[in-house]
């Protein structure tokens, strides 16, 4: 009996353990996932996610304000409790580690079940049956001026800006596109709130980001008007279970272009063509390409550039992006924040897929 008694006061001491144990587990979960993507793809991001934020995202919508803001605030409230704590002595070391090696844990548990595991799914291409092109430098800048055209063309003045109206044309797009980028639609409901901390985020030069914990798109509120409708288009792709930043970009660029609204057309092709002479800027064609932009097109990426350059806090950015990089990098995303302008090739391989895009003509009667 005493044997037995002592084998139960061993069970309940350790007890502190089980959290971090299933932290373990799951990491070692993400490596098997990692290894098999199709199994990730079909049993996780097509099978169990969709679910998860249509509840979460249910849930979260009913509140105006951000539950991942105060998540988080609560998570930087805690650790500066636990050090005043340990500072004062009212706690001794041993306890303050297990007690934050136990949250630390539950949040990395948490991450990656309520959406995290989407980072080790197929890859674009392999998921939209999109081939992938070799372009040479002709066919780039080929694509590059195609580019240059529809910014000209769709260009509008963003004299106002009626949010719940763009949100409404994005999720019309989203919804026609469905079958298409392959996205079990609607997947709940994917209300735009403000980040609570704009003007910090826009200091490290975040114009978005979705809070994976309760299903929540967060919009900056100093985006430009006219940078509105893509960046929520591209939060909204990261409530559909897609994870890299390229092909998020790829997503809202597609869904603003598919769109019968010149706003969200103008505002797509206005990102896309930053990319792409961000990557052809050292071509000895470019001068002659990137000089086709007219005049209203250039004064409004001058202004993009303009404001977030006053925004923008060198040191602060600078931490951000190392934070965001490694972030990227530890979830096998290799590029890192690099992997934005990864949108250059997506939309290349769009461009040059016949197949594909004879497909979406049919089937939605869309040619872009």
């Amino acid at each position: 009996m005493k044997q037995k008694y002592s084998n139960y006061l061993i069970i309940f001491r350790k007890k502190w353990l089980i959290v971090p144990i299933l932290a373990l587990v799951t990491f070692g979960l993400t490596e098997v996932l990692a290894a098999n993507p199709a199994f990730t793809e079909k049993f996780y991001s097509r099978g169990i996610y969709p679910y998860i934020a249509d509840v979460f995202s249910q849930v979260s919508a009913v509140l105006p304000f951000s539950l991942d803001d105060i998540f988080y605030v609560l998570l930087l409230l805690f650790a500066f409790i636990v050090t005043g704590l340990l500072i004062f002595k009212k706690v001794t070391l041993k306890f303050a580690g297990k007690f934050v090696l136990n949250v630390v844990a539950s949040v990395y548990i948490l991450f990656y079940f309520l959406w995290g595991f989407n980072y080790y799914r197929l890859g674009l291409n392999q998921r939209l049956d999109l081939v992938t092109q070799h372009p040479d430098e002709q066919k780039f800048l080929a694509v590059f001026e195609e580019i240059v055209e529809q910014v000209n063309n769709s260009y509008v003045l963003y004299d106002d800006l009626n949010k719940e109206s763009i949100d409404s044309l994005i999720e019309q797009s989203y919804k026609q596109l469905a079958p298409i980028l392959k996205l079990d639609y609607p997947a709940g409901k994917r209300i735009a709130k403000d980040i609570t901390f704009s003007r910090f985020f826009a200091q490290s030069g975040i114009s978005g980001y979705y809070g994976p914990f309760f299903s929540e798109v967060h919009i900056n509120s100093y985006n430009l008007p006219v940078e509105f409708p893509f960046v929520l288009a591209h939060e909204k792709a990261h409530q559909f279970g897609v994870t890299g930043e390229a092909e998020a970009n790829f997503f809202a660029w597609l869904v603003c272009s598919a769109s019968s609204s010149k706003k969200l057309n103008y505002s797509a092709n206005l990102v896309a063509i930053r990319y792409f002479a961000y990557q052809g800027y050292q071509l000895e064609n470019y001068p002659e390409v990137i000089g086709k932009l007219e005049e209203p097109v250039k004064q409004d990426l001058i202004r993009i550039r303009e404001h977030w350059a006053q925004l923008r806090n060198e040191k602060i950015e600078r931490v951000a992006s190392k934070v965001n990089d490694s972030y990227l990098k530890t979830n096998k995303v290799e590029k890192g924040i690099d992997d934005y302008h990864g949108v250059v090739k997506y939309i290349m391989d769009f461009k040059l897929d016949t197949a594909f895009r004879e497909n979406l003509k049919r089937e939605l009667d869309l040619d872009f």
